[in-house]
């Protein structure tokens, strides 16, 4: 596909060629990429519930391959293994992990993300959504931030478990993270309020 530059200012503005605009276009609707992420919480499957639930017919899905809807990804990342083990209640100092250990946890964690996976690919056939799944390895935070930088992502929606001020400074929030850091809108889902008190 060709592009067409035009210049002005201090550099060139980059316009898309036609072929494009018609692809991300069908039937005047823009297709939206939005990307659900999950991980083994209630509260991340709450977020892809109510993603199918509300955006299903805003954005456009279709249960038709190719129909021209939206396109979900849902991303699941999985913590990388470290290779020194500490105990919790020794006083001994750290040990080296085994290779048969390291492949063991790696093969755990593999079947974990398969199995969350083939649950929210399920929830989306259940509401016949065609949706692509993707699994990452490294810290979630910043994995869901690249990751929907790099696919172009239009919409990014993740759970919140409900921390308050105190244990969301400590522990850290993924939720609060891609709100500051992601590149797209997002939307943060609360867990509803019988789930939340």
């Amino acid at each position: 596909m060709e592009k067409e530059t035009v210049p002005g200012g201090s550099g060139s503005a980059m316009l898309q060629s036609k072929e494009e605009e018609e692809t991300k276009m069908t039937d005047g609707k823009k297709k939206m990429k939005v990307m659900v992420a999950i991980d083994d919480s209630a509260e991340s499957f709450n977020a892809l519930k109510w993603a199918l639930d509300n955006l299903y017919g805003i954005v456009g899905f279709t249960p038709e391959a190719g129909g021209g809807g939206g396109i979900l990804t849902i991303v699941h990342v999985q913590q990388p293994f470290q290779r020194f083990v500490f105990p919790a209640l020794s006083t001994s100092s750290a040990f080296y992990a085994t290779s048969s250990m390291v492949e063991s946890v790696r093969k755990s964690q593999e079947e974990n993300s398969a199995a969350l996976l083939s649950r929210a690919l399920q929830m989306c056939k259940d509401k016949m959504v065609k949706a692509e799944s993707l699994v990452l390895e490294g810290d979630p935070k910043d994995m869901i931030c690249q990751s929907a930088e790099q696919m172009h992502i239009d919409l990014l929606a993740v759970g919140s478990r409900g921390l308050g001020k105190i244990k969301r400074a400590f522990l850290g929030s993924v939720s609060d993270y891609c709100a500051h850091h992601a590149v797209c809108p997002i939307i943060i889902v609360k867990p509803p309020k019988e789930q939340h008190e």
